[in-house]
């Protein structure tokens, strides 16, 4: 019945932990800096109204854009196959291995 699948859903939903005071401290900092961000994007954009950009800038903006994003992609991609293969086991020799359980 379509009445006792909402009052279900409202069940769970009551059921969901809330967020703690830091968590809220940093949602409400990380949102400020969100909006300053953006205020300067706009403020920036607009100083520099009158200025054109050339046919070289566009090449070299999207060029490096392009070159930056595979740059990232790449990297990401090698600590990612870089952690699952092992290879970062052995070059940190001061990690404590957990011993095996004794054989009965």
């Amino acid at each position: 019945d379509m009445l006792t699948t909402i009052a279900e859903g409202a069940m769970r939903y009551s059921e969901t932990p809330r967020i703690g005071l830091g968590a809220a401290a940093l949602m409400i900092a990380l949102v400020a800096l969100l909006i300053l961000t953006i205020i300067w994007v706009i403020s920036a954009w607009s100083i520099g109204g009158d200025i054109e950009i050339g046919w070289h800038g566009w090449i070299a903006l999207g060029l490096g854009s392009v070159f930056s994003l595979v740059i990232g992609c790449g990297l990401m991609a090698l600590m990612f196959f870089s952690s699952r293969s092992g290879h970062d086991e052995a070059a940190d020799p001061f990690r404590r291995k957990p011993k095996p359980p004794p054989d009965k």
